[in-house]
C-alpha cells in the first residue's frame, strides 16, 4: 500500500480544518477553533490503487509560520486552500505557491515579495523546483462570493496545478480536491523516475575512447 503526505496550507478560517475532518469522518464541523496543527489517517482506492493518506492540516494563522519548515521537508504534495467569501485569503494563496517562477515574471508587489520570500524558503527546503499542488476554492454552499471561480482558474492555469471548488459543509468537491493531489503526486513521482532513467541512460552512452 502507498503512503501519500498531504499538507493542508491557507489562511486562518477558510475551512481547512472542517475539508479535513469531512474527509476523514464524514461529518461537517461548522465551529471555527483555530488549529495548531493535526495529523489524519485515512485508508482509500485511488484509481484502483489502495492508498493510506497522511493528512496533516496546519495552522494559517502568522505567529505560527515557524512550523513551516517542517512541513514543507516532510509532506510530498500540499492543498492549497482559500474561502471563495474571502479576497484577503485568495491573495495569501502567493504565499504558498510552490511552484518555480522567474523573478522577471514577477510584479515587485507586497504580495508577491514576501512570495518570493516563502519561494526561496520552500525550495531550499525542499530542495526542489515545483512540488506537486491543488488550489482549492471552499466555502462554494455560500452567496456571499467575492472570489470570481474564473479568477480562481485563470490563477490555477499560471500555476500549472488543477483547481476545485468545494464545500466542507455539503461534501462537494473534498475527495476530488484530496484525489487529485494524489494524482499530481503520482504525476510527479512518474516524471522524476523517467528524468533519471534518461539520465542514466545518456550516460551509459557516453565512452571515452
Amino acid at each position: 500500500m502507498t503512503e501519500y503526505k498531504l499538507v493542508v496550507v491557507g489562511a486562518g478560517g477558510v475551512g481547512k480544518s472542517a475539508l479535513t475532518i469531512q474527509l476523514i469522518q464524514n461529518h461537517f464541523v461548522d465551529e471555527y477553533d483555530p488549529t495548531i496543527e493535526d495529523s489524519y489517517r485515512k485508508q482509500v482506492v485511488i484509481d484502483g490503487e489502495t492508498c493510506l493518506l497522511d493528512i496533516l492540516d496546519t495552522a494559517g494563522q502568522e505567529e505560527y509560520s515557524a512550523m513551516r519548515d517542517q512541513y514543507m521537508r516532510t509532506g510530498e504534495g500540499f492543498l492549497c486552500v482559500f474561502a471563495i467569501n474571502n479576497a484577503k485569503s485568495f491573495e495569501d494563496v502567493h504565499l504558498y505557491r510552490f511552484e518555480k517562477k522567474r523573478h522577471s515574471d514577477l510584479k515587485m508587489s507586497a504580495v508577491s515579495h514576501k512570495f518570493n520570500l516563502l519561494q526561496e524558503q520552500i525550495n531550499r527546503v525542499k530542495d526542489s523546483d515545483s512540488v506537486p499542488m491543488v488550489l482549492v476554492g471552499n466555502k462554494s454552499d455560500l452567496s456571499t462570493r467575492t472570489v470570481e471561480t474564473r479568477q480562481a482558474q485563470e490563477l490555477a492555469r499560471n500555476y500549472g496545478v488543477p483547481f476545485v471548488e468545494t464545500s466542507a459543509k455539503t461534501r462537494q468537491g473534498v475527495e476530488e480536491a484530496f484525489y487529485s493531489l494524489v494524482r499530481e503526486i503520482r504525476r510527479y513521482k512518474e516524471t522524476n523516475r523517467s528524468n533519471k532513467k534518461s539520465k542514466k541512460s545518456s550516460q551509459r552512452r557516453c565512452v571515452i575512447l
